[in-house]
């Protein structure tokens, strides 16, 4: 299934949930806290779906960038032949 698809289901079910407490709530005949706790968690889960949503549909998502793998094998050292070390200077000379 396409995330489309997935958010689709995900949105049916929740328009049902919405469906299932209104029923509940003429049922009960009374507007209890766990009622309005369970319709608040409701609504920040379609808040949440819009916004995954928009991220999924969004054109200019900004991709993963590709992972560079990095040898575990020793540096070359010819490489730091020429350079200083951090606050002592060049190898050859006292520091400052």
């Amino acid at each position: 299934m396409s995330v489309h698809d997935e958010l689709t289901t995900i949105q049916r079910c929740l328009d049902e949930l919405s469906r299932a407490l209104s029923r509940l709530e003429r049922q009960t005949g009374r507007d209890g806290l766990e009622v309005r706790r369970v319709r608040t968690d409701a609504g920040h889960l379609r808040e949440s779906v819009a916004l995954l949503r928009a991220a999924a549909t969004a054109p200019d998502a900004p991709k993963r960038p590709d992972l560079v793998t990095i040898s575990d094998a020793p540096y070359d050292l010819s490489l730091w032949t020429d350079s200083d070390d951090e606050g002592l200077g060049a190898r050859d000379r006292r520091a400052p």
